[in-house]
């Protein structure tokens, strides 16, 4: 089935992140700062990246466990590079565990805690302008992990943070094995799961949004709908 079979449903979650009860009950896994200026999420580091590397970095989860089939959409403001950006989606526990299960080892922000520890999810990196290669030759990544696998490339249409118009709409698609995203419309990477390579096809979970340290990025209108098949 194309994307252009898949419709939006009714809302599951809708949140405008603009202000601290907006975001009351979120999750923030190492050292994020949480600011709302003109009304919106920013998110940026609170430890340098000069003196603690890895620690840096941080991961700001919703809450709420979603299903499989859904669509989620989100406005995107860069404001301050070098960075990067990054949504989890179908995020659980190896063995089918809540994220926040306390059995599960504890997550801090570092990267190989999230594709090769104790938790199973997908994740897109689209807004890759952390380092020379990646500002150089700029693509959108989605990945399966546990195991960190490279599953889909697209090109990333964003231009550096001091060119931008934004916001910029980003929309992603999960559909079983199918994964679709767009920004403002326009596909950036289409990718169906065969269940068999890279492990079973992931469901529901939590979805959770990741920058590298020392960017700064804003959000808004977060928003996560059923997924209809015409």
């Amino acid at each position: 089935m194309s994307n252009n079979n898949r419709r939006e449903g009714s809302v599951i979650y809708q949140n405008c992140l603009a202000s601290a009860e907006d975001l009351r009950g979120w999750v923030m896994e190492g050292e994020g700062k949480i600011s709302f200026p003109f009304g919106r999420l920013h998110l940026e580091n609170k430890l340098d990246p000069e003196d603690y590397g890895d620690d840096a970095h941080f991961v700001y989860w919703c809450p709420e466990t979603f299903p499989d089939e859904m669509i989620v959409k989100w406005d995107f403001y860069p404001v301050r590079e070098p960075g990067l950006c990054m949504i989890f989606f179908a995020a659980s526990g190896r063995n089918g565990e809540d994220l926040f299960d306390r059995k599960l080892a504890e997550r801090t922000g570092k990267y190989p805690e999230y594709h090769s520890g104790d938790i199973n999810a997908l994740h897109l990196s689209y807004f890759r302008h952390k380092h020379d290669n990646e500002r150089a030759f700029r693509t959108c990544n989605l990945r399966k992990s546990h195991g960190f696998h490279l599953v889909q490339e697209g090109a990333d249409p964003l231009p550096p943070a001091a060119d931008a118009l934004p916001p910029y709409r980003m929309r992603l698609v999960k559909d079983g094995a199918y994964v679709h995203f767009s920004i403002n419309g326009l596909t950036i990477l289409e990718w169906t799961d065969d269940g068999s390579r890279f492990g079973p096809v992931y469901g529901g979970g939590k979805i959770g949004f990741r920058q590298m340290a020392p960017l700064k990025a804003a959000y808004g209108h977060f928003e996560v709908r059923q997924l209809l098949r015409v």
